[in-house]
Order: structure tokens, then C-alpha cells, then sequence
């Protein structure tokens, strides 16, 4: 039985068909773990806009407690970016969006506040309860349910960390808790809801065997609803604001890989993507979960896409790595960015080995070049100093070792899915990466299309646009081709 539900007067609403047609101004909202992003769709002469409004910093901070996210920080960054969006659309703002990473969530007191910061899912508190959960239950039993890939950040192993006294409390990850505090109902999107390792690949409804076998409590997992459902109407302090008097609040792909493809302007079935930023994530379109004993032991991951589509992929550890380096190479006092490394390392001959960049110990925070050292020094290669100094040696090896994993993913892709690909899109801010894009290529064989840096934001405004369009269907949500249309007509901004 499928559980997914939505407003019949939402997005079928004359009200909202209306807005379409007046061309409607939306907001987009991205949260990304290191910067989060508001953004703003006007109309100029029938032309659409995008502007980027308001960006502010994001991080992690432990404080005793674990690894944790300051979530009012979040919302006051949020919140800063709605009043400016308010002041430029004098117009009125139709729908707001929000989109982020998956798998983090806050658990939800009496009075529907959080009850603490919400877990980073890099904090280490995943290793013990994900061997607990596998006692109950196994890794393979688990794919058969799911077709999510085995990974300890998943929101399973974060839920089953949490203490016996929190596990009735109801939760909700966060690009829809957020959703929620502007006035929206406590849902789960799809697409979100899929990297929860809770949700059955076949029904797309919460799964009581996972449920019962972690020890989890599904009376306490948010109603599930599917991309580009209105959830309700904006609330509170800021639906004062003349802009805001009648915007509603929709789901978009709430998961921001899924919003991310989405705004692929692609056509046919010839093309794989990477949705290139902290994490990689690489992959391609099926019109079905393969959870094939292949795909288990690669460990692929079905996740639900628009329009009823599945991203077969694989996380593949991102810019994290450098981001990471130069975290520890600004301590030593210098300074570099990313673009600075890449121009400089592209004159630095190719390393003889390949990292794992996959290496557990490689997605851990902290001291990046001896954690890198450390694996060179166990499969007997020269370790390589670790001062500024040394920066572009250290990159190249980075981008060499993380184009050559694209290449073995999308390799084993096309092994097990029997899809042969000619194109690779690869969108967001890794897409800028010019040498990584080039060593990609050589490696894969594909012709490498740089997608837009903002492809996540254009996502979510197709979405949007899809859904007050009227171009929803029960079961399914906004339909993928509507969604592409918008997407082709965003891409064609200046």
C-alpha cells in the first residue's frame, strides 16, 4: 500500500494554476554542510532570473555532545534571506522550496521544537549502533528491502544511536523540518525518505520489519508525501510581509542530488552524471530498482528520484578531501583555495598510485594529509610531506584518484545495469573544476558536459514550477518531464 499523500486542493488549486500563469516569483532554499543558499526566481520580461540573495556559513560544532549542527543558526540564516527575497518581489512570492542533504534529522519535542541540535552524520556514535542493527537484522536482508546502499551515516544507524528515552519522539529530516517551522505539515519526502535505509524499495512505504528489528518506534516517522506536494501555507512573523501574504510551502526533491539531476536539462538514455560538491555522487537513470546480488556487492544505491525515476549510484567520497587539506594547511598559515591548488597542481606531473578515496578514515574530520599519508604509507607507497609547500603534489594525487573511482563506478554501472552511457553530466560546484573534468574524461572514456554550478537551486525551481503548473499525479508526484521542461527554460537564462 503506498503512503504517500498530499492536499487535493494544493497543487490542483485554481488559486495556484493562477499563479503559473502570472509567472510565479519563488524562493529556493539550498542547505549544503559547509554553505547554505536563498535564492530568488523573478520574471523580467517574460525572461526568468535567478539571483542568489543570500548565502551564509555552515558548519559543525561539538560542544561534549557529539557532532551537531546549530539548528537556529540555520533558520536565522534562512530567515535573513526571506526578508531580502521579500523586499526585491514586491510582486508577492508564490511557493517556497527548501532542499539539502539527506539523512540528518531533528528529533521533536511536546510543542513540536527541537529537543537538541540535530547529529552530524559524520559523528562517530554510528559505528557501534550500526553493528547493533545488523544483529538484528542483516546488510543483505536490508538491500533486499531497501536497495540503499550499506553506509553507516544513513538515518537507521543515526535513529538507532539515539537513547531509549528518544526514540518515541517524532522526527524529521531536515530540509522538511524546516519546511515545517515556516507553518508546513511534518512530512517526509520521497526522495529524501529513500536515504533513510526505512523505506521499502517495492512500496515506497515505511518498512514495520526495518522498523521493528532496529527497535524503532514508526509511529514516530513523518507521513510520507512525494516531490513537488504543497504542505501548506507560509506562517508566522514573516507571512506579514506584503510578499509573503499568500505563499505556500512545497517539497520539492527535498533531497538535493535528487533536485540537482533534476535540473539536467538532458535528453534520451545515453548519459551518467555526477553531482559533483562535497560528496560525488555518481550514477545514472533507471526506470526501476536493480537490487541485484551485483549491485548489493557494489554497493549501489537505488534512490528515488522525479517523476518516478530511480538514480542508481554510488557516494564516492567529493571535495571533502581537499577542503579538508586546506583546513589544515591554513592552520599552518597558508592560505589556498581550491581554484589556486588546481592551477598550480596542473603542472605537476601524474602520480604513479591511486588513493581509495573511499577510505573510512578518509571521511573522518581533521588532519586530511596525514590521514592521506597513512594510506599511501600501508599500501608501500612514498609518503608525501605534508606543509604547504607540497599542496599541488598533494592535489594532484586527489584529483587523479577521485576521476579514476568515477571511472570504476560508472564502469560497474554499466556492468550491472546493462546501460551504456556516451555522455556524463556533471553538475554542481565541482563542475568548475576544469582539471578534474579533464582527468575524468581521459578516464572514462565520455564526453564530459559541465553542467550548471547551480543545477541543485534549478531543480528545485523546476519543481516548484511543475507542481503550481498543475503537472502532478498521485503515486508519483510532479511529472519528470514537466520538471525537465522548466529545467530546459531556467538553463536558458543568460
Amino acid at each position: 500500500m503506498n503512503e504517500f499523500s498530499r492536499d487535493r486542493d494544493s497543487v490542483f488549486g485554481d488559486k495556484l494554476a493562477a499563479k503559473v500563469k502570472q509567472k510565479p516569483v519563488l524562493v529556493a532554499v539550498d542547505l549544503g554542510a559547509e554553505s547554505c543558499r536563498v535564492s530568488l526566481l523573478r520574471w523580467i520580461e517574460g525572461q526568468p532570473e535567478i539571483r542568489l540573495i543570500h548565502r551564509f556559513a555552515n558548519s559543525t560544532q561539538n560542544q561534549g555532545n557529539g557532532l551537531r549542527w546549530d539548528i537556529a543558526a540555520i533558520q536565522d540564516g534562512i530567515e535573513e534571506g526571506l526578508r531580502a527575497c521579500a523586499q526585491l518581489a514586491p510582486e508577492g512570492i508564490s511557493a517556497i522550496g527548501v532542499d539539502g542533504w539527506a539523512v540528518d534529522y531533528v528529533r521533536l519535542g511536546p510543542g513540536g521544537q527541537p529537543v537538541a541540535n540535530p547529529f552530524c552524520y559524520r559523528d562517530q556514535r554510528t559505528v557501534e549502533s550500526q553493528k547493533l542493527v545488523h544483529c538484528k537484522i542483516s546488510p543483505q536482508r536490508l538491500y533486499e528491502l531497501t536497495g540503499i546502499q550499506i553506509l553507516a551515516l544513513n538515518t537507521l544507524y543515526q535513529l538507532r544511536a539515539d537513547g531509549d528515552a528518544e526514540q518515541n519522539l517524532p522526527w524529521i529530516n531536515l530540509p522538511e523540518f524546516l519546511l515545517h517551522a515556516l507553518g508546513g505539515r511534518r512530512v517526509s519526502e520521497y526522495t529524501n525518505a529513500t536515504h533513510t535505509q526505512l523505506l521499502g524499495v517495492d512500496d515506497h512505504a515505511w518498512s514495520p520489519e526495518i522498523f521493528k528489528a532496529a527497535g524503532l518506534d514508526v509511529s514516530a516517522a513523518p507521513p510520507l508525501v512525494n516531490p513537488g506536494t504543497d504542505i501548506g501555507q507560509l506562517q508566522g512573523p514573516l507571512a506579514s510581509l506584503p510578499a509573503f501574504r499568500n505563499t505556500r510551502l512545497i517539497a520539492p526533491a527535498c533531497h538535493d542530488t535528487a533536485a540537482a539531476i533534476a535540473g539536467i536539462p538532458a535528453q534520451g538514455d545515453d548519459w551518467a552524471f555526477i553531482s559533483s560538491g562535497t560528496w560525488s555522487l555518481v550514477g545514472c537513470l533507471l526506470p526501476s530498482a536493480c537490487v541485484s546480488e551485483a549491485a548489493r556487492q557494489k554497493n549501489f544505491s537505488n534512490e528515488g528520484g522525479v517523476g518516478g525515476q530511480i538514480y542508481f549510484l554510488k557516494n564516492v567520497n567529493g571535495m571533502w578531501l581537499l577542503r579538508q587539506c586546506i583546513e589544515h594547511w591554513r592552520s599552518q598559515g597558508q592560505t589556498w583555495t581550491v581554484e589556486q591548488l588546481v592551477d598550480a597542481s596542473a603542472n605537476v606531473g601524474a602520480p604513479e598510485h591511486r588513493l581509495d578515496v573511499d577510505d573510512p578514515d578518509l571521511l573522518l574530520p581533521g588532519d586530511m594529509p596525514a590521514r592521506i599519508n597513512a594510506q599511501l604509507k600501508r599500501s608501500g607507497q612514498n609518503a608525501i610531506p605534508e606543509g604547504a609547500g607540497m599542496a599541488p603534489t598533494m592535489t594532484r594525487l586527489v584529483l587523479h584518484s577521485l576521476a579514476a573511482r568515477y571511472a570504476a563506478v560508472l564502469e560497474s554501472a554499466t556492468s550491472i545495469s546493462g546501460k551504456t552511457f556516451k555522455r556524463l553530466y556533471i553538475v554542481g560546484g565541482g563542475s568548475r573544476n576544469a582539471l578534474l573534468n579533464r582527468l575524468t574524461a581521459r578516464a572514462t572514456g565520455l564526453e564530459v558536459l559541465p553542467g550548471s554550478i547551480e543545477s541543485t537551486t534549478m531543480g528545485n525551481f523546476a519543481i516548484q514550477l511543475a507542481a503550481l503548473d498543475g503537472n502532478y499525479a498521485d503515486g508519483i508526484g510532479v511529472s519528470g518531464s514537466a520538471v525537465a521542461k522548466w529545467a530546459s527554460v531556467l538553463g536558458a537564462q543568460p
